[in-house]
């Protein structure tokens, strides 16, 4: 098949990443006879640089227009002003929202050889295998009224709005519903209904959702005692759904059953349109230029591409299981072992061999 992939590298070690994936899509390609055309763009902090905004409309009109997205990171300290008007980080909502991205979806799957890279007991980590829908489009993220004011007195006020409407429930709550029903067939919906109004919406609703979906064992709960169980009991869970600022919270606190926020990819879809995939990293700017930093997330990221954008599932599973092979033969980037770590560029030498190895 025929698939244009624009590709947004970002910030810091975004580029770096982002790179790997495109060598592995790029041999995806050429082993199973497509034709994928990568077209990289600005986005972020970069942007800013070079635009002064960090989304412009033509990047935007480009995403809209390719069959899929791929992103690495954005951000850095050399943005970092808290009074700055223009942020790299507003890039990514604008594109969230620009792509009408409303679900993203984080898989949590401990790799067996990486239980003990996890500060949790390996035990706890047994039979593991969470996926997280986050809605995208709502929430304190995008609510209104927001910003800063001042009384007369000097004092500076600053308010962000919590809002969900109906329908942004409905829809990625059915997702939820639809995906599990693939998997273990049971939906923990998160909320705060006991102090949110806006969560006492989303329960109403996600009731309403759940009750079309019979065979899907459903349960509401509490933010604060889902983030308890995550790291008590991890396995209880199937597939997690909840709002914006939760899931952004929860799926970080996830990425310590893994061993490392180096590992876990993720997937931003919406209702027909092209998605968009990136690690659920930050820009680390740390170690941004040393080509030290763990490629996995953004290679299951393009994985994930092939998966729900490109329908190539045979592809997909392929990347998967190099992925898996090469941390069973003991390859690990330096966030995972600090001697003798690869280097990123090595890592993603390695899953390519076990590629190639698995396609034939």
């Amino acid at each position: 098949m025929k698939a244009r992939i624009v590709v947004l590298p970002g910030d810091g070690i975004g580029p770096e990443v982002t790179a790997g994936a495109q060598q592995i899509l790029e041999h995806v390609a050429n082993s199973f006879g497509h034709e994928f055309q990568l077209e990289e763009r600005l986005m972020g902090g970069c942007s800013i640089d070079r635009h002064s905004i960090p989304l412009t409309e033509e990047t935007l009109a480009d995403c809209n227009a390719a069959d899929a997205v791929l992103l690495g990171a954005v951000g850095g300290p050399k943005w970092d002003d808290p009074a700055a008007k223009v942020r790299p980080e507003m890039g990514l909502l604008a594109l969230r929202k620009g792509m009408c991205l409303f679900a993203n979806l984080r898989p949590v799957r401990p790799h067996p050889d990486l239980l003990q890279a996890s500060p949790l007991k390996s035990e706890r980590l047994s039979g593991v295998d969470v996926l997280v829908v986050r809605e995208l489009t709502g929430g304190i993220y995008f609510g209104e009224p927001r910003g800063r004011d001042s009384s007369v007195d000097g004092r500076t006020r600053a308010v962000d709005s919590m809002v969900y409407w109906d329908y942004e429930i409905e829809r990625v709550v059915e997702l939820a519903c639809t995906l599990a029903a693939e998997r273990r067939c049971k939906v923990t919906s998160v909320d705060k209904a006991n102090v949110l109004e806006t969560s006492r919406l989303w329960r109403q609703t996600a009731e309403k959702v759940a009750a079309a979906h019979p065979q899907i064992e459903f349960e509401h709960q509490l933010v604060d005692t889902t983030a308890m169980r995550l790291v008590t009991q991890p396995a209880s869970f199937d597939v997690l759904v909840t709002g914006n600022m939760f899931g952004d919270i929860l799926t970080d606190e996830a990425s310590v059953l893994t061993g490392s926020m180096g590992n876990m990819p993720s997937a931003s879809l919406g209702d027909g349109g092209p998605g968009m995939y990136e690690p659920i990293h930050g820009s680390a700017p740390d170690i941004a230029g040393d080509g030290i930093a763990n490629p996995i997330g953004s290679i299951l990221a393009a994985a994930m591409l092939l998966r729900h954008s490109l329908n190539l599932e045979p592809e997909a599973v392929a990347v998967e299981t190099a992925v898996m092979d090469t941390l069973e033969d003991g390859c690990r980037t330096i966030d995972l072992r600090r001697e003798n770590a690869l280097s990123t560029q090595q890592m993603t030498a390695e899953i390519i061999t076990r590629l190639g190895a698995n396609k034939r």
